[in-house]
């Protein structure tokens, strides 16, 4: 992950793969995903908006719309940029937040940044012609961008902020969605455009106790800057007489730990499992280099990071970071057998996390602190990480890492934290411990949908989802949904968005031209779509076996219920996905789509 050879020390993949076995086997739990709390009920404060004035009220709308578009992250957003590219200009966002961004509205976490380079994962820079100041922007610049799409678009009059849809349900009358919102709206839709994220539902560890802590507590998602003082960017001046504990060691802690430790009095990080952390070398922009981008530059950037980070040649690497290193495949590309190329892979793979142990010694000063930092498991079963501070703080005199030898912590008291019999005594809190990405849809959208019949897909997706294309499904008529359920999954997951976006703007803005009412895929359709995730998954490789340790890519090292199986994408590769869109779009067939007629096509724009 360092991005450069250091040395090859010799190792033993024998050894090596008992070493995996024997650490994933120790943070096996029964529970699964149940380990983790939903933030209501007794958790509720944990999800209250900490940057919005209280007391905002609006008059309730009823209006009819063509679309109706759920989420003002990226997703949501870019959704609504192609449709007004496409002259579908009627159309309402809805968005929790107090305004656009989604994860880069919640995320204002000290050291927030991008992890994968912002010029490809900051969408529309050509178009609203801004380049990134660094190659891995922070938070505050990101949001910013964020809202100069919001107004370079005309967004914000189309913004109903601070609202969340409370109940979405198919007119066949009509044929139109009616939709209520917690604010009292009543809006019919032709369309619905859900792009929910796939990391907007925080969770919490469901740690005895959690609820009789008399300290203050939040989560990273909701960062309490009154608290700690500071910002995002500036240091948090209020923890200086404060000790601090933060439970979690994931992507999130890596980059809030290095500015904890600089300004708490004591920093207890507990651990369960270590992340791999490689170099990021972060750099200022280059003003040479930006005057000599041409037309087309992003979308080509984005594809060769893309086409590396999938095993794929490419003639350059544009990108040049850690993730290119760490998903380099020239060895096993050159493999005489296939057998031979996975076992040069997994060699590969060894190496790789070989140096970031090496890494991790040369860096970290004391010797059990260091070994306890060690990650052992293959690079992609838990998400890589790229910091060039956190290793350091762990040698500062106010920092300790509290190891729980991959069992988690033993339970949480009114004034600390128990970890093996010993109590911690902390004043704050801090839960670094992610969002739900595996799990019901709908119950992380928040809200149910029921489609014909009054049928709600909760119960029709049961058993797990039936798509066509991860985007429509039969029975839920002109609903386009954005995710990762039967789609495909990127590193640079802002790519996925950007395509998805497209392909939702394309089939609203057809109907509308050809006076279709509604649409939705047939049964075969659907077969047929499963059946190509079915033979990408048995050609690909699927992470998770005795080598993983749990965590959410792997359903907590458990295996998965048929509704977790059945919400499995396309795993032939990003770009092939990405074509597969593209090229059924061009063919302008709507292959697979059972189409109603209304009299005459209507002119877009108009409810």
């Amino acid at each position: 992950m360092s991005g450069t050879k250091t040395g090859e020390a010799a190792f033993s993949p024998e050894a090596l793969r008992a070493k995996y076995r024997l650490e994933r086997e120790k943070r096996l739990r029964s529970d699964g995903n149940a380990q983790y709390r939903d933030l209501s009920g007794l958790y509720a404060d944990f999800d209250k908006d900490p940057y919005v004035e209280p007391g905002f009220t609006r008059a309730a709308l009823t209006e009819k719309l063509d679309v109706l578009v759920v989420g003002g992250g990226f997703g949501g957003m870019l959704a609504a940029v192609r449709l007004r590219q496409a002259g579908v200009h009627s159309f309402r966002i809805i968005e929790k937040g107090g305004d656009f961004g989604g994860t880069w509205y919640w995320n204002r976490y000290p050291g927030a940044a991008c992890d994968v380079e912002s010029y490809i994962y900051m969408p529309l820079l050509e178009e609203t012609g801004y380049i990134p100041t660094e190659k891995y922007a922070k938070a505050p610049e990101i949001f910013a961008h964020c809202q100069q799409i919001g107004r370079q678009f005309d967004l914000y009059k189309a913004a109903l902020f601070q609202t969340q849809v409370e109940q979405m349900d198919w007119d066949e009358s009509a044929q139109r969605w009616s939709v209520t919102t917690t604010r009292g709206d009543k809006l019919a839709a032709r369309f619905v455009v859900i792009a929910g994220g796939i990391m907007h539902k925080a969770k919490l560890p469901g740690i005895p106790g959690i609820e009789t802590f008399k300290g203050h507590s939040f989560h990273t998602s909701r960062w309490d800057y009154a608290y700690t003082g500071g910002g995002p960017t500036s240091r948090m001046t209020r923890l200086a007489d404060k000790r601090v504990g933060i439970i979690g060691t994931g992507a999130t802690a890596v980059q809030a730990i290095p500015h904890l430790g600089a300004t708490a009095r004591q920093l207890y990080v507990f651990q369960r499992t270590p992340s791999g952390v490689g170099v990021r070398a972060n750099q200022p922009t280059d003003e040479a280099w930006v005057k000599t981008l041409k037309p087309g530059w992003q979308e080509e950037r984005i594809r060769n990071f893309t086409a590396l980070v999938s095993g794929l040649p490419a003639e350059a690497d544009l990108v040049r970071d850690g993730w290119t290193y760490l998903f380099d495949s020239t060895e096993s590309r050159r493999a005489e057998s296939p057998e031979k190329a996975v076992e040069l892979h997994q060699l590969a793979n060894f190496r790789k996390m070989e140096e970031v142990r090496a890494r991790v010694a040369a860096i970290v000063k004391d010797p059990g602190t260091a070994e306890a930092l060690k990650p052992y498991y293959d690079p992609l079963c838990k998400r890589p990480c790229f910091h060039d501070e956190y290793l350091d703080t762990f040698n500062r005199p106010n920092v300790q890492l509290v190891d729980t030898d991959g069992k988690g912590v033993e339970r949480i008291t009114p004034t600390g934290v128990v970890v093996n019999g010993k109590e911690y005594e902390v004043d704050c809190l801090v839960y670094a411990s992610g969002f739900e990405v595996t799990g019901d849809y709908t119950r992380k959208l928040g809200f149910d949908i029921r489609g014909r019949g009054g049928k709600s897909l909760r119960d029709a997706w049961a058993d797990g989802p039936s798509t066509l294309h991860g985007m429509t499904s039969r029975g839920y008529p002109n609903l386009l949904m954005i995710s990762l359920i039967q789609s495909s999954w990127a590193i640079n997951f802002v790519h996925i968005l950007g395509e998805q976006a497209q392909h939702a703007a394309y089939l609203i803005d057809q109907c509308l031209k050809r006076g279709v009412e509604t649409l939705e895929p047939t049964e075969q359709a659907q077969a047929q779509w499963w059946g190509t995730i079915m033979s990408s998954l048995q050609k690909g490789h699927v992470f998770g076996g005795a080598e993983c340790t749990p965590g959410y890519i792997n359903n907590e090292g458990l295996q998965p219920p048929l509704s977790v199986i059945r919400s499995a994408g396309y795993a032939g590769g990003t770009l092939e996905f990405i074509d597969i869109l593209r090229n059924w779009r061009k063919s302008g067939e709507l292959e697979g789509l059972e189409l109603t007629h209304s009299a005459a096509p209507r002119a877009t724009g108009t409810a």
